[in-house]
């Protein structure tokens, strides 16, 4: 089923092998272990115990981030009734590429000393993070695009991302430790814009296939499931240790609770039957770890992060439901994943709660504890009205780097030379996948879409 210009004989091989040639003589040059994990280093300190590494601190979380990267975005994605291959294929590929360039990139800003950047568990959690917000865009322009455009998405996208982290967190001294700001936010707004772009006039030709099926939704919902249990971990995985943490995971696991409950009511209030939509729960449920994403490790209480999960919920179901139809007709945004209701809208919640729960911060509340989560007002450098300022800077920031970045970046994934396949025959596997026992049946229905195109251009 490939034609000529989507063959990527020649294409991928060379994107793939030239960047990752790139990647291990850059990795040579600039990269090498922190102190918890280089032998030398480590042992250097003969009075510390071997389980106070970072490693049994950190990994545990890692796992279950890199879980949710690789399996719970990949086959969340899986609900085309043809794109199963491509969904988590592409979501492998990408996200492979993107955490080693991640690790260079964060590492540039974050990293660097006398000239290395220094690595460890959690520059990995870290490159585990940006590799989300690329996934996030992934899933705007999921069906539309070829590997090698998203391979050159992702490279710029982890380049942005990494001087919007870098300007939040260390510039602005925001908290954003779940990422609603700088994952969420930035990702879905830079995918979107990038869709916008990329628009296709044409695309209802290959609407038949923009759709699911009953084992595709099936699939679509383990990637839901494994999202859901380890969103907690995603959000406390690089929080202070102790209380922190804790309050974090707790946070999320109350936030995502009454999310779905909320999911559940609206998806069945908004349908005229009173039916479930499985669009709605496989996402919609998944806002609520999201929205709490920035707010997760301050004082939010458990009833706090309960309300934001249910506000979650009910927005996300509302988007998909009214928003998503809209943003298409009127603005021409061809969001295959609806991120804007999952990621968009619940990121920039997310980003205001943490605003105002900044703002209400007190020693009365926090105690010695406000050292870890607010430190510049602890120390006195700002006030907690300074710091919740601080917050919504940074909201603005984000949206203005995803929105510029995505501009620029559609246009460059706009040229003519990557591959991309043509509006009627988007959302189909067989343009890149070899498709077991279909193939045959396949080539003659592209040959038949092709010769009717022929016949319109003549005529």
């Amino acid at each position: 089923m490939t034609s000529a210009a989507t063959n990527m004989r020649v294409k991928l091989p060379a994107i793939c092998l030239t960047l990752q040639i790139i990647l291990i003589i850059l990795f040579g040059t600039l990269v090498q272990y922190d102190t918890d994990t280089d032998a030398k280093a480590w042992h250097a300190n003969a009075n510390q115990s071997d389980y106070e590494n970072e490693f049994y601190y950190r990994y545990p979380s890692f796992q279950d981030v890199h879980v949710m990267i690789f399996v719970g975005f990949g086959f969340l994605m899986t609900f085309l009734q043809r794109y199963g291959f491509s969904s988590v294929g592409f979501n492998f590929l990408i996200a492979a590429f993107s955490l080693q360039w991640a690790t260079l990139m964060q590492g540039f800003f974050h990293g660097m000393h006398g000239g290395k950047i220094h690595i460890g568990v959690e520059s990995m959690i870290n490159a585990d993070f940006c590799t989300g917000a690329v996934l996030i865009s992934f899933g705007a322009v999921l069906g539309k695009t070829s590997p090698v455009q998203l391979l050159v998405m992702a490279m710029f996208e982890v380049t942005l991302f990494a001087v919007n982290e870098y300007i939040i967190l260390s510039l602005l001294n925001a908290k954003d430790a779940g990422g609603s700001m700088t994952i969420h936010t930035f990702g879905a707004y830079f995918g979107l814009v990038v869709t916008r772009v990329l628009y296709r006039p044409n695309l209802d030709k290959s609407k038949h296939k923009n759709g699911s099926v009953y084992h595709s939704d099936l699939f679509a919902m383990i990637g839901t499931l494994f999202l859901w249990m380890f969103w907690p971990s995603f959000n406390s995985a690089v929080t202070a240790h102790g209380d922190d943490q804790h309050r974090t995971a707790m946070n999320t696991y109350y936030s995502l609770a009454s999310c779905t409950l909320a999911t559940y009511a609206m998806s069945s209030l908004t349908a005229h039957d009173g039916k479930l939509d499985m669009v709605h729960i496989q996402n919609a449920a998944l806002a609520g770890g999201v929205a709490v994403g920035t707010a997760g490790e301050m004082m939010l209480t458990p009833f706090g992060s309960m309300i934001v999960g249910f506000l979650a919920g009910i927005i996300s179901v509302l988007g998909f439901k009214y928003l998503s139809p809209i943003l298409e007709k009127k603005l021409k945004i061809q969001d295959t994943c609806g991120i804007h209701n999952l990621h968009g809208m619940p990121g920039i919640l997310g980003a205001i709660v943490g605003t105002v729960t900044a703002a209400l911060a007190s020693k009365e509340i926090y105690g010695n504890g406000m050292a870890d989560v607010f430190p510049d007002v602890a120390s006195g450098a700002v006030s907690s009205s300074k710091q919740a300022g601080h917050q919504a800077i940074s909201l603005v920031v984000t949206l203005g780097m995803a929105l510029f970045g995505g501009l620029i970046v559609g246009f460059i994934l706009k040229l003519p030379i990557y591959g991309a396949p043509p509006d009627t025959i988007c959302y189909e596997d067989s343009i890149y996948w070899e498709v077991p026992g279909e193939e045959e049946s396949h080539d003659d229905q592209l040959t038949a879409v092709r010769s009717e195109e022929i016949e319109k251009l003549n005529s």
